[in-house]
């Protein structure tokens, strides 16, 4: 006889209990109300599995819905993910108690320091901010976003090996089920280029922070390729999901994005080839310095193409230099200058963070306004990673995003050299250039007060600060053997 499994004393009741619950919930007319076994799920992952949660987390990210686009009384969250990483922020306080839940090694690593530093620095311009409400909340989903998406799982990633690569597949897949979405509804509009900055809603606002992630995205899959504990369907997978990342990325008309993917290419093809950082940074340097005074020059040569964003592919690229007609590319010189505007005005501390689209509006200059241009605080930000924080919170602000690409730079190079486990190797590499392509197009937009680019910019910095620890532990075994 074949036996029967025995049904829990507890289950009939606890399904009567939900059954009246769901009655209850749509007799007051509030459904949400029968959501609450999730609520308690998720809340005994919490304590208990709370890598789980956060690899849940990660999956919910690319399917996440703004309540503002939901038109659910203006707040500029998204849902699930900000609710469940505020949770995460408190239960990380509230564990911190009684000893702090992250090993030492993450939290006094220098990369670690660093953004504490600029955490704090928030916090100061934050209180002499001329918006505070708007900068304490800047602050606070900051906040959260460093401790879920680089602390926790920073954590995770040192004591859990395999949960490195499954970061990125969890990902990954739920972003290709948003592409295929995206690539349906704009299959309905004959793929034309204006259709394609939108059709991506309500997952992601616009085409621009679609593009950005599916450049971030493309080089670390590119590495999972190549891995050779993977069985064949996992393979074939990874390769359908590369496929359909990169078709999601040429039908983004995204142009920034495909400049990044480009230049870390290029990046890849010199370390590849041998080249120091120092040397990189030299020429780079050097090459700053010529474009700063050939800029007259330069600016003559840009303002002779004509070519406007196109649907053609070869016209929409060659409009990427035209600062004559293309209002995309004039408008986004405004937003700079006005960023430039306003640091001048607050050099040291800025107008406070997330001030800039509050404030920007009386520093555009006429002959800078374009047919796009607007006066109400409604038309974003200052299109840039580096100008944003320079207007925002001065000198400083800068600065730590500056230290931020030192630090990116720094240990890719470094891991490149010393990384002895090749599939790691791979994997860092790939983790490298897909946080480089964000500082590429960080020079054009800005979408770190998003969930869909934080989990991937501090989740990466996570994942290069454990391998650095892994390099810097082996040395330290070698030191204490030979003493």
């Amino acid at each position: 006889m074949i036996p029967t499994a025995r049904i829990p004393r507890y289950f009939y009741p606890a399904t009567g209990a939900y059954a009246a619950l769901l009655a209850l919930a749509f007799y007051f007319e509030f459904p949400w109300l029968a959501l609450s076994p999730l609520v308690i799920g998720v809340g005994w992952m919490a304590f208990h599995r709370l890598d789980a949660l956060m690899l849940f987390l990660v999956a919910c990210v690319p399917l996440s819905l703004s309540l503002e686009d939901l038109e659910l009384g203006g707040i500029g969250a998204y849902l699930p993910t900000e609710p469940l990483l505020a949770g995460v922020l408190v239960l990380f306080f509230f564990k911190s108690v009684s000893g702090w839940p992250v090993h030492p090694t993450v939290l006094k690593h220098p990369l670690s320091r660093w953004v504490q530093c600029s955490l704090l620095w928030i916090g100061i311009t934050a209180i002499v901010s001329s918006h505070p409400l708007v900068s304490f909340k800047f602050l606070a989903a900051r906040l959260w976003f460093v401790v879920g998406f680089f602390w926790v799982l920073g954590e995770m990633f040192r004591t859990q090996k395999a949960q490195r690569h499954q970061f990125i597949l969890a990902y990954a897949f739920p972003l290709c089920a948003v592409i295929v979405y995206t690539l349906v509804r704009h299959a309905g509009f004959g793929f034309e280029k204006d259709a394609g900055h939108w059709v991506m809603k309500p997952f992601y606002k616009d085409h621009t922070s679609y593009g950005a992630v599916l450049a971030m995205v493309i080089p670390p899959m590119l590495a999972l390729l190549s891995w050779k504990r993977f069985s064949a369907f996992v393979k074939a997978m990874i390769g359908v999901a590369l496929v359909i990342l990169c078709l999601g990325l040429v039908f983004s008309y995204t142009r920034a994005a495909w400049v990044s993917l480009a230049a870390v290419g290029a990046l890849w093809g010199l370390m590849k080839a041998g080249i120091q950082l120092k040397t990189l940074l030299i020429v780079g340097f050097a090459s700053l310095a010529f474009l700063w005074f050939a800029q007259d020059s330069l600016l003559i040569q840009l303002e002779r193409n004509r070519q406007d964003s196109s649907d053609d592919l070869t016209e929409h690229v060659e409009s990427i230099s035209n600062v004559s007609s293309d209002a995309s590319n004039l408008e986004r010189l405004n937003r700079w200058n006005a960023a430039l505007a306003m640091f001048q005005e607050r050099p040291l501390v800025g107008w406070g963070p997330g001030s800039y689209q509050f404030e920007y509006a009386p520093f555009q200059r006429s002959e800078d306004q374009t047919i796009i241009s607007t006066n109400n605080a409604d038309g974003g930000n200052a299109h840039s990673e580096y100008l944003g924080p320079l207007a925002e919170q001065g000198v400083p602000g800068l600065v730590f995003v500056l230290g931020l690409l030192g630090f990116c730079l720094h240990l890719g190079f470094k891991l490149h050299r010393q990384l002895n486990d090749s599939e790691q190797a791979r994997l860092a590499m790939g983790v490298f250039l897909g946080l480089m392509t964000y500082f590429v197009h960080g020079v054009l937009n800005n979408y770190l007060d998003t969930d869909k680019a934080s989990a991937l910019f501090w989740g990466f910095f996570a994942l290069l600060l454990v391998w650095d620890r892994t390099l810097t532990d082996k040395d330290e075994q070698k030191s204490a053997a030979a003493s």
